[in-house]
């Protein structure tokens, strides 16, 4: 269990990580617009809401559960992080269950990915047969479907379903070997960029504050100041 000085510093590093992160998804959304302004669907359209419901039929595409409005959130298949490099674009975005979207993350963070090359088919391919005991991603999916099985039927079918699913939107199948080829690196040197940026600018503006009290400290101790309304 950490101590409350390592939570400290974990959680410093936290803050300026999540600052550089948003940077990075900004980006990625950005791009995402300019990527998709002659594509004939949006993903905000009628249109392609009707394909994800037909296509999954009002189920996770992982898990396959029926999904509740309260419990369904936007899901992008390649994640939009600085290792994943996913945009918000027809192909990319579905809906899911909120615990496939939690438990897909831990694949998604991952610089180098073991079991498959996208985020989301790695995810599915935790079949308990080539991870550890201890794999989080493994135990999740014994606690969807215990029999062994079934649970590699059932996660081998959805891995079909989704890939059929991408396969039908040309424009983004196109682009998809560049994305996964360039950005990852063009990601990770912005993410880096950005915490240097944040470290220095800290560093200099907590510079300036102490020589700003520093002088509002010496000023202080010539006596007490006078309130001009005063005079």
């Amino acid at each position: 269990m950490k101590d409350a000085a390592s939570q400290i510093r974990s959680a410093t590093r936290r803050a300026k990580s999540d600052v550089a992160n948003k940077l990075v998804s900004m980006f990625l959304h950005e791009l995402s617009r300019i990527v998709t302004e002659d594509w004939r669907t949006k993903v905000g359209s009628e249109e392609y809401e009707r394909l994800v419901r037909k296509s999954f039929d009002n189920r996770c595409p992982y898990c396959f559960r029926i999904l509740i409005t309260s419990e369904s959130v936007i899901e992008h298949l390649d994640g939009m992080n600085r290792y994943r490099a996913g945009l918000h674009v027809p192909g990319n975005v579905l809906v899911a269950c909120r615990k496939c979207n939690n438990e897909k993350r831990r694949d998604d963070s991952l610089r180098v990915l073991l079991l498959a090359g996208f985020g989301w088919a790695s995810f599915l391919s935790h079949d308990g047969s080539r991870c550890n005991p201890s794999c989080q991603t493994c135990q999740y999916w014994r606690s969807i479907w215990a029999d062994e099985i079934e649970r590699k039927q059932r996660l081998s079918e959805n891995l079909v379903r989704i890939q059929s699913f991408r396969s039908t939107f040309s424009e983004f199948e196109q682009i998809l070997p560049s994305l996964t080829q360039i950005l990852p690196g063009l990601l990770t040197k912005l993410y880096a960029d950005c915490q240097a940026f944040a470290e220095t600018e800290i560093k200099t503006l907590l510079e300036r504050f102490q020589q700003i009290s520093a002088i509002g400290l010496r000023t202080d101790s010539h006596g007490p100041r006078t309130d001009p309304s005063d005079r």
